[in-house]
């Protein structure tokens, strides 16, 4: 799955970009991700729109990085780190704890980089992670 309107993004400008920029477009990276294998599920709009918010909230990418963080590389953990500690001039959702909402905003920094730079390899080595440990868990 590759959808570009411009060229990949060199790791270097792409890492110096303000981290709450990587995180909005991590956001929909990861939804888009979500959504595409939702679709192949074959379900009704209504239980994709269901099964899909389960997986795009603070909470669930607040644990999705605790399933990958033992993976990442020494630069992803670092992107992680930026945006953990980003401070959006919003406050924290009141449905949402504020350090499941700062993993999240990490989590969705490091799609966003990573869609950037072209590492779409990565990316799906990432969601395998995540999806073979969710099945271990039941």
């Amino acid at each position: 799955m590759s959808l570009r309107f411009e060229k990949v993004m060199d790791e270097r400008e792409a890492y110096q970009m303000n981290v709450l920029r990587l995180a909005y477009l991590g956001d929909s990276v990861w939804e888009t991700i979500i959504r595409y294998h939702m679709i192949l599920k074959k379900l009704n709009v209504h239980h994709l729109h269901e099964q899909s918010v389960k997986r795009v909230n603070a909470a669930a990418q607040a644990e999705m990085l605790s399933r990958i963080s033992g993976s990442l590389s020494e630069n992803e953990a670092e992107i992680v780190r930026r945006g953990r500690n980003a401070h959006p001039k919003h406050t924290v959702p009141r449905n949402q704890q504020p350090e499941n909402y700062a993993a999240s905003t990490g989590f969705e920094a490091l799609f966003g980089y990573l869609y950037l730079t072209g590492q779409n390899d990565r990316i799906r080595e990432l969601y395998q992670i995540i999806m073979e440990q969710e099945s271990q868990n039941g």
